[in-house]
């Protein structure tokens, strides 16, 4: 496969199977516009650069197996009475893939609708209205879609426990009014801003059980959040409430080699004090017309290795043990 880019495949060995990677398409059906921060953001063309990846991916089965969409796919301007066309659009856009797309939760898709009515349309297999599952594609690996969003001031019906849940905790780290706003928060607090999330006491208890159960069958573990989970890789406002909990959970195991995410638009990447690679994804709705961010990721025994499509980064992410 190639993008074009002079990524070199693996060192010219065929991969286990490979699978496509695409984060924040943010599609809405109006005019271009811009970050808080100033950047440029192309609504209506995201959806085109969803279109490209995907006839990219499809033109590499059946090596590729799958694809991983990392969340966001409407944007929270979206207008509301127009949320659910637009969900089902982009939807169909990824069912346009010739396999198994994995979704899971960002805080623009709970912007536009709730989850009851969002699980379904993601086809994300739920227990309770939580959106955190696994998938084994090779005996060799295992991928964890973690619940970003699982303690969340969006989503959840007002009066809904995990509800209260979140908003304590904005009460208490963060005293703006504007509870999206990190105005004299310091350093690592700055991740209390309701556009961000926690991972529940259920879901945790859960991951631990997953890896434990990883490590008995030696399988290698690719965790997948839309809410980063190490401050290295991203800002400070980009990161999981309780990262440290669930970087916790994972540590207590080898299993986990890779963690994917979105939610920082401009990526980032780094290796924890674990060795874990942590690769956030480039967003497809900040590509401007004639410029794409996706690509696919190759799989071997020993690295995890990611080429681009324009604005991606290729990233080698080499196991240490």
């Amino acid at each position: 496969m190639d993008f074009g880019n002079g990524f070199v495949r693996g060192q010219g060995k065929e991969p286990l199977f490979s699978f496509g990677v695409i984060s924040d398409v943010q599609y809405a059906d109006i005019p271009d516009g811009r970050s808080f921060l100033g950047v440029p953001r192309y609504y209506r063309h995201s959806i085109q650069v969803l279109q490209r990846a995907i006839g990219k991916w499809n033109t590499h089965l059946p090596t590729l197996k799958f694809a991983v969409n990392l969340g966001d796919i409407v944007d929270g301007f979206c207008p509301k009475d127009e949320s659910l066309n637009a969900v089902q659009k982009v939807v169909r856009e990824f069912e346009s893939f010739n396999g198994p797309v994995y979704h899971m939760i960002g805080n623009h898709c709970l912007y536009n609708l709730p989850r009851n009515d969002l699980l379904p349309l993601l086809k994300i297999p739920t227990v309770n209205s939580l959106g955190y599952y696994d998938f084994s594609p090779n005996p060799e690996f295992r991928f964890v879609v973690l619940d970003g969003y699982d303690i969340s001031a969006i989503g959840w019906p007002k009066d809904h426990p995990n509800t209260f849940k979140a908003l304590k905790i904005l009460d208490e780290k963060n005293p703006n009014s504007d509870k999206n706003s990190p105005s004299g928060l310091v350093g690592l607090e700055r991740r209390f801003l309701k556009f961000n999330g926690a991972i529940g006491t259920e879901q945790l208890e859960w991951l631990d059980r997953v890896l434990q159960d990883s490590t008995e069958l030696e399988q290698k573990v690719v965790v997948c959040c839309h809410l980063p989970l190490d401050p290295g890789a991203v800002s400070n406002e980009a990161l999981c409430w309780n990262y440290k909990e669930v970087m916790d959970a994972i540590h207590r195991y080898n299993c986990v080699k890779v963690c994917l995410a979105g939610h920082e638009h401009r990526g980032g990447q780094s290796i924890d004090s674990h060795g874990v690679h942590h690769r956030v994804l480039e967003a497809a709705l900040e590509c401007p017309p004639g410029s794409d961010a996706f690509g696919y990721i190759d799989v071997y025994h020993d690295r995890l290795s990611l080429l681009g499509a324009d604005r991606v980064r290729n990233t080698e992410m080499i196991f240490t043990s």
